[in-house]
């Protein structure tokens, strides 16, 4: 039996090779918004176990905050630990505090964000003075007070 040789012209010239394209380039994935102050202030309340936060909108009311929150620790350590993580968080995220006080008593802690305010204290102390009843003046409030 006669055996086949292939001859150089039998075969396909092999194509050559495509230039793979080069990966697409994935969208740069989008910045997260910087967080509002109500959140970040919210969330060290939250983070610390603050007790009985109340979030007042005071605009209208004053000029020296549009916000005030208010909120109870379990004891002066508390008190101060609740307030010493709300200004480290607000300093993270780029809010700067125009001032603090009371931190070496640790019955009432303020801490002036500029726009909010927050009172950190003992529930002694936030029944005695009762900001809530102060500044909490809701839509009904007002229209009665007018």
């Amino acid at each position: 039996m006669p055996v086949k040789r292939k001859t150089p012209s039998s075969k396909k010239p092999k194509a050559a090779p495509k230039p793979k394209a080069a990966p697409k380039s994935k969208a740069a994935p989008k910045p997260k918004a910087a967080p509002s102050l109500k959140t970040v202030v919210l969330d060290a309340l939250d983070d610390m176990k603050a007790l009985d936060v109340k979030f007042l909108d005071v605009r209208g009311l004053t000029d020296i905050a549009d916000f005030m929150v208010i909120a109870s620790g379990t004891s002066d350590r508390h008190v101060r630990s609740v307030a010493q993580r709300v200004v480290e968080k607000a300093k993270a995220a780029g809010f700067r505090p125009h001032g603090i006080e009371g931190q070496q008593d640790g019955d009432w802690v303020l801490i002036d964000l500029s726009e909010m305010i927050i009172h950190v204290m003992l529930p002694r102390v936030r029944e005695f003075y009762g900001l809530e009843k102060l500044w909490d003046m809701t839509v009904a409030k007002r229209a009665a007070r007018a």
